[in-house]
């Protein structure tokens, strides 16, 4: 098994988790939610944090940074991370409810995929301060590679499933 297949099947195994625990809800009026809450918590936690060591191994190996380069580059890759995740968010709950005004939703639509363009721009100028163009190539290369690759086998799963 290749590397970056065994980094996605633990992903993998990551996402059937946590759609698990969230299928399994406590009814409000149950006693003890606020403990069962926390628990399904402290669990979607500790597997963002295995996903989050299992991504950072693989583009450790991909790019093959040193440990300067390493010492510099994942505070601010988690930063940018972070950044887009932010804005992810917000587009999907523009999206997710019909806005009274549809011109309203369209332009808020449009500020999201432009912060999320500027966001690329000044962390690319950053990632360029720290790594050779190289590797800031490689970083992208990889991140989408990764993603196509959790996304295949989650669609293969989901084939086997019958879903």
């Amino acid at each position: 098994m290749s590397n970056l297949a065994r980094v996605v099947y633990i992903i993998i195994l990551f996402v059937l988790g946590v759609c698990l625990n969230t299928k399994a809800q406590v009814p409000d009026n149950a006693r003890g939610l606020r403990y069962q809450q926390n628990k399904t918590n402290a669990a979607t936690q500790s597997r963002f944090a295995k996903l989050a060591n299992a991504k950072k191994e693989y583009f450790e190996r991909q790019l093959n940074l040193t440990a300067t380069e390493s010492k510099k580059f994942w505070p601010l890759y988690r930063q940018y991370q972070q950044q887009l995740i932010n804005i992810r968010h917000l587009k999907r709950l523009n999206n997710s409810s019909a806005q009274p005004n549809g011109t309203e939703q369209i332009n808020k639509e449009l500020y999201y995929e432009t912060e999320l363009v500027n966001i690329h721009k000044r962390y690319n100028e950053e990632f360029m301060k720290i790594l050779p163009a190289e590797k800031v190539s490689e970083l992208y290369k990889s991140e989408k590679q990764f993603n196509d690759e959790v996304l295949k086998q989650l669609s293969e799963r989901s084939e086997r499933a019958g879903n």
